[in-house]
């Protein structure tokens, strides 16, 4: 979806009323953004992306019938999904690590200032993730991974070449293409096709998955 000349579609997606309205206010006055669609509810979710074909979804995580969590996942296993940035109230572990293991490109709070969303929406559709600040402390300052769960990571990670390991902690390191290719010394579309690998041989979706994977193997 990045470097596409029309605006990108944004579709929002909450169970409040005053929300959702708030969101379209806002995003409708952007240059280079359209709301193309409202959805009360995860159930709405497949319907309205079948009937809109948003590039960007903004997820509630609490919702009376279908969570932001199911809906995400959902989603993101359809052919060409859109990217999908959660935006909620609430920021347990559980919440944001299942989130993003579901797929979300992106984690913000809702008190996240107007011009921080607008730009996680650029920024997603351009295949960077974005988290608000407290939500990456809070992923930083995780306890110690399981045992298990280090080992697994690390198993999965040595299927990567050298090179390709350096992306990935990189990655997880929170750096851009660009910021990663002046770090590793190499062009960006280097750094793109690694990233690419990288989620070719790991079965993951996004950038965000693998610097979970990342931390959980103690790279980070």
């Amino acid at each position: 979806m990045a470097g596409v000349s029309r605006p990108l579609r944004v579709l929002v997606v909450d169970d409040d009323a005053l929300v959702r309205a708030g969101l379209v206010m806002m995003l409708d006055g952007v240059h280079g953004l359209r709301v193309v669609g409202e959805a009360a509810d995860g159930a709405e979710v497949a319907a309205a992306a079948d009937a809109l074909a948003p590039d960007v979804v903004l997820m509630d995580l609490r919702m009376p019938r279908v969570d932001g969590i199911t809906a995400t996942g959902r989603l993101r296993r359809r052919a060409d999904p859109p990217e999908v940035i959660v935006l909620t109230t609430f920021d347990a572990d559980e919440d944001i690590l299942g989130a993003l293991r579901a797929g979300a490109s992106g984690f913000l709070l809702k008190d996240t200032p107007p011009a921080r969303i607008v730009e996680a929406v650029r920024k997603v559709a351009a295949g960077e993730p974005i988290l608000s600040p407290r939500v990456t402390r809070r992923l930083m300052e995780r306890s110690a991974v399981q045992a298990g769960s280090l080992e697994r990571a690390r198993a999965a990670l040595a299927v990567l070449s050298p090179r390709e390991g350096e992306v990935v902690a990189a990655v997880a390191r929170g750096g851009s293409n660009a910021e990663i290719a002046a770090e590793l010394f190499m062009t960006v579309a280097t750094v793109k096709a690694h990233v690419s690998n990288v989620l070719d041989k790991l079965g993951l979706d996004n950038r965000t998955q693998i610097a979970l994977l990342a931390h959980d193997a103690g790279l980070a």
